[in-house]
């Protein structure tokens, strides 16, 4: 028995499909859903549903009754009091159930710049977590991706109205990148496979090497229009996601984030591609993801 907890989440619900699309109900599925309606029909129908929150140590517990795999993701909660806080009230019920339940191999979203990051707010937060997990001595794969792809459908309107969108990436800086493509066939492959053991990170780096203005480039070719990235501030980027209604702690988080990026570069050039599992390209997830959305 396989649990897949934010099922319906960009990342969850491309996991969910692939492992129903690859193991043909040979193994069951389980997932831990919030709102079990946001499912599409033909997915409920194919799984096992535990209503509630993945971070409710009774919910989280009937779910992995049987179960000896997990999918594990912190969801991101702008609305939380704290960035560690939120992590851990998520990661040590997972602990426990580990514990107790008989699960024995956990595949984790995590992210580059273990060793490297510091005071970096949900990076520094999901580092912890795998070390709590890794723990408790289960089986363990913590996936790695630097910057989302996906993190720049935020930003669709703007693209389109103006050609523009803004990062607080220093626009010089290399940013590596990943599709979240790549890290649900990744996770799925992992969850399908019985034979790995022990702790292991595994790094899902894309193949490009573009700056920010690099980015807007292809962009700009595969729309075949002028976009262009306009660079603001850390302290603008925490003043929009409070006008968005982010608690001071979580934009702060945030913010922490891209000035550790900034600074210490753990999503930069520096960090080697991953074919083997993280084969899109910029311009490929623009062609095929980007400009169905613009």
């Amino acid at each position: 028995m396989i649990v897949v907890t934010t099922p319906t989440g960009q990342i969850g619900r491309e996991v969910l499909a692939r492992l129903l699309d690859a193991g043909n109900g040979a193994t069951p599925v389980r997932v831990i859903v919030r709102d079990p309606a946001r499912l599409a029909p033909r997915i409920r129908a194919r799984v096992e549903v535990v209503q509630g929150s993945h971070a409710d140590p009774a919910v989280l517990k009937e779910a992995c009754a049987g179960a000896d795999r997990i999918f594990w993701l912190v969801p991101p909660t702008p609305g939380a009091v704290s960035v560690e806080g939120h992590f851990r009230a998520f990661t040590e019920p997972l602990c426990e159930v580990i514990g107790g339940q008989g699960v024995e191999r956990v595949v984790a979203v995590s992210t580059l710049g273990r060793g490297v990051a510091e005071n970096a707010g949900p990076i520094s937060a999901s580092l912890a977590m795998d070390e709590a997990i890794a723990a408790t001595g289960v089986h363990y794969r913590a996936l790695c991706p630097p910057s989302l792809m996906e993190n720049l459908l935020r930003q669709t309107a703007s693209i389109r109205e103006d050609g523009v969108w803004s990062d607080a990436l220093e626009r010089h800086r290399v940013v590596r990148t990943c599709a979240i493509r790549d890290v649900a066939a990744t996770a799925a492959r992992l969850l399908l496979d019985d034979s790995w053991t022990g702790y292991a990170d595994v790094p899902l780096v894309g193949p490009d090497d573009l700056t920010p203005e690099g980015m807007a480039r292809v962009v700009s070719e595969v729309l075949d229009r002028p976009v262009r990235v306009r660079q603001i501030t850390v302290a603008e980027q925490k003043a929009r996601l409070t006008g968005f209604g982010a608690t001071e702690a979580w934009a702060q988080g945030v913010a922490d984030m891209m000035d550790a990026q900034n600074t210490q570069g753990f999503y930069g050039a520096a960090q080697p591609s991953t074919p083997d599992t993280a084969p899109t390209s910029f311009r490929q997830w623009c062609e095929e993801v980007l400009k169905p959305a613009v």
